[in-house]
């Protein structure tokens, strides 16, 4: 993580050359919708179960998911076309695995909405100040990968939890997510979360559950931010820091690794921005894509590289048609058996917690720090107020320089 300068500046607009009409858009276009759907299907639910945990309603809920889409769909379409780059946002994942373990914060949720406010300013900075963004990078990668394998561990237990509690729905669902990751890894996931649609549809017909069709018009809840101490701490600079390190820092690495020099300071702003202007209707944090970023970027999505942009410009028009359906689903999910939506969303994250995990232990010189981090964050236990993913980090840079000065 510390070798990925932060202060990336943004490169000079290309030649976009001749632009693909008419023939050569069905390549780009097609990888566009498929980027939108697996972005949203893979971890709309780990949104729901975040925003749900520190205190939103079926309604702020589902107004926060609409948020998220609209405010990184037009963050898409805006960078996408001003440097003719690939450049795909992303709701911050990690973050809402964060928001999932961080559970009631003081103050409620409008504590959580400044909390998010918060992490969009701090993200601003970071792109026009550029020793934030070195001081992020410079956090260890063991104790910031520990912090988020002991938020995820949680949420990956879930369809453990849910098989006791609705087997009949969720063992069909974990069965198709493993048979896909044998045969079609990316599309597992979409796969359990249309099981998991199709079971609890089943569910809900047999035994005659009420359908509010009124709830399902899209609409905006909007909340007026409550400023508290411990939401700052406990909330916004954990949220901050995990969406930094897992999502920004690694999304220009992917980026790179393509070709493309990621604008910093613009991306940061736009993000930044988009995440305040999305607070107050919900919306945690939106980010640059680390996955999800590689199926507009790669050579799948268009030869040449400088029409791979199409790609997410379209993606960002596709996200603005999903936003329409954020109430039905929240409304739909709201009635299904207990523990499906955890069982998708704990599903999602395996592969995320099994990355973080190997980041957490890698190095032996510092696997205690690691391991504490890990533990502490994975404990849920707060203390004044002010959430165990904050006092995971602090006690993993102690420890980490306690036992660097013995050694």
């Amino acid at each position: 993580m510390s070798n990925i300068s932060p202060a990336i500046t943004a490169p000079t607009k290309p030649d976009p050359g001749p632009e693909a009409t008419g023939t050569g858009l069905t390549q780009p276009v097609g990888a566009g919708v498929v980027t939108a759907l697996v972005g949203f299907t893979s971890s709309f639910a780990v949104v729901l179960s975040g925003l749900n945990a520190v205190g939103a309603n079926a309604a702020q809920a589902a107004s926060g998911l609409l948020a998220l889409c609209v405010t990184q769909a037009i963050g898409m379409l805006v960078l996408s076309y001003r440097y003719r780059m690939p450049i795909t946002l992303a709701w911050s994942t990690p973050g809402a695995a964060l928001l999932a373990s961080t559970g009631a914060v003081a103050g409620g949720w409008p504590a959580a909405v400044a909390a998010f406010a918060v992490a969009g300013v701090l993200i601003v900075i970071t792109g026009v100040w550029q020793r934030l963004g070195r001081l992020v990078a410079a956090i260890p990668v063991e104790i910031a990968q520990a912090m988020l394998a002991g938020v995820l561990l949680p949420l990956c237990l879930a369809p453990v939890k849910a098989v006791q509690s609705s087997p009949a729905v969720v063992i069909p669902v974990i069965l198709v997510w493993l048979v896909l990751q044998r045969v079609a890894k990316r599309w597992a996931v979409i796969a359990a979360f249309v099981t998991a649609a199709v079971g609890s549809g089943i569910s809900i017909a047999v035994q005659h559950k009420h359908l509010d069709f009124a709830a399902m018009a899209p609409s905006v809840e909007l909340t007026l931010p409550h400023w508290n101490w411990q939401a700052m701490i406990g909330v916004a600079i954990p949220l901050y820091i995990v969406t930094m390190a897992s999502q920004n820092i690694p999304g220009t690495a992917v980026m790179k690794s393509f070709g493309y020099q990621v604008p910093w300071r613009a991306a940061m702003t736009v993000t930044g921005i988009g995440t305040i202007i999305g607070a107050p209707a919900g919306g945690h944090a939106i980010n640059l894509a680390a996955i999800s970023a590689a199926l507009s970027a790669a050579p799948s999505a268009h030869p040449d590289p400088k029409k791979r942009w199409i790609a997410t410009f379209t993606s960002g028009t596709v996200y603005l048609v999903v936003a329409l359906g954020s109430a039905a689903l929240v409304t739909f999910i709201a009635v299904a058996p207990k523990g499906v939506l955890e069982t998708v969303a704990g599903l999602a994250l395996l592969a995320t917690l099994a990355a973080a995990l190997t980041g957490a232990l890698s190095s032996e010189k510092h696997r205690e720090a690691g391991i504490v981090t890990f533990l502490i964050a994975a404990s849920g236990v707060g203390f004044l107020g002010i959430g165990a993913a904050f006092w995971a980090l602090i006690a993993g840079l102690v420890v980490r320089k306690v036992l660097a000065l013995r050694d």
